[in-house]
């Protein structure tokens, strides 16, 4: 990976003139239905509207179900990041128990979900077209010529929209956390984007927001951390290793679906991936612990 090898890389079949990826679900928005809310539809006498069908209240959580993953996340931090078997019980506990498995796991990255597809999509497209069409699609030329990571900065909110939340904040920080790391991955040149790099971009966003969701979801605020600073950046460090081996093998294995996707699969592959990830480190955690 971060080679400068040209090819052709993912192969973006059919793009549309308006990228796909630009949209929340990965897909062109749908067009209204004629006559159903048209206002100038006379309402029909004698029927009553239909209630709406809500989906059914999922049962609250156990408020101590972090308790344990943060007990053993803790006793790693505090080792200053050299009690790896504390944090394999932290990952699988959170992965196993706390989200009740990989599939939960990955269906719980929300906003992140969304935000990976529309970087795959996004970089696919600038493999397939050529950057300076792809930004020409998005209002963007001024940006053509400027440096790889100007670029990304200014595709930020095509990529991660502000939404106000914690979920959408995960997104957005882990997206300008992959943007820090562009250089150092060897990705500076739009026009020589291969598959190898696209792979790396998406490997590193994807860790990004799986190292944030774990800070989230167990509590920066609620564990233990060493004073000294050297041993919170090698704690970090640990932790973000771990989960790059595992997303790293799970987008390995998946380089044959990566190479022949279209545009309306990447949700669907992105959401593979992550559960794949997340299969991968619950068995190496479990299998070092035991």
């Amino acid at each position: 990976m971060g080679t400068s090898t040209s090819n052709k890389g993912t192969r973006g079949k059919n793009t549309p003139l308006i990228p796909t990826w630009l949209y929340s679900e990965i897909e062109t928005p749908s067009q209204p239905s004629v006559g159903a809310n048209d206002e100038n539809t006379p309402p029909q006498p004698g029927l009553a509207p239909s209630p709406p069908n809500y989906p059914p209240i999922p049962p609250t959580a156990d408020p101590n179900r972090f308790r344990t993953v943060r007990s053993n996340f803790s006793r790693f931090a505090r080792s200053g990041g050299t009690d790896h078997a504390s944090l394999k019980r932290a990952v699988s506990g959170y992965i196993n128990k706390t989200s009740g498995g990989s599939r939960n796991a990955a269906r719980s990255m929300g906003s992140s979900r969304k935000a990976a597809a529309s970087l795959l999509g996004f970089l696919s497209d600038v493999s397939e077209r050529g950057i300076e069409n792809v930004l020409r699609s998005l209002k963007l030329e001024s940006l053509a010529g400027r440096p790889v990571e100007e670029i990304f900065a200014g595709i930020r909110d095509y990529i991660c929209p502000e939404g106000g939340t914690v979920d959408a904040g995960i997104a957005i920080d882990s997206f300008i956390r992959t943007i820090a790391d562009l250089a150092e991955a060897g990705i500076s040149d739009f026009n020589t984007l291969n598959s190898d790099q696209i792979q790396t971009v998406v490997e590193l966003y994807m860790t990004h927001t799986i190292e944030e969701r774990l800070y989230n979801e167990i509590g920066t605020n609620t564990i233990s951390l060493p004073e000294n600073a050297s041993e919170v950046e090698k704690v970090q460090d640990q932790l973000r290793d771990f989960i790059s081996n595992g997303v790293s093998d799970a987008l390995t294995s998946a380089r044959e679906k990566l190479e022949e996707l279209t545009p309306d699969k990447m949700l669907e592959f992105v959401d593979g991936v992550y559960e794949q990830s997340f299969t991968l480190l619950l068995a190496l955690a479990n299998a070092e612990n035991r």
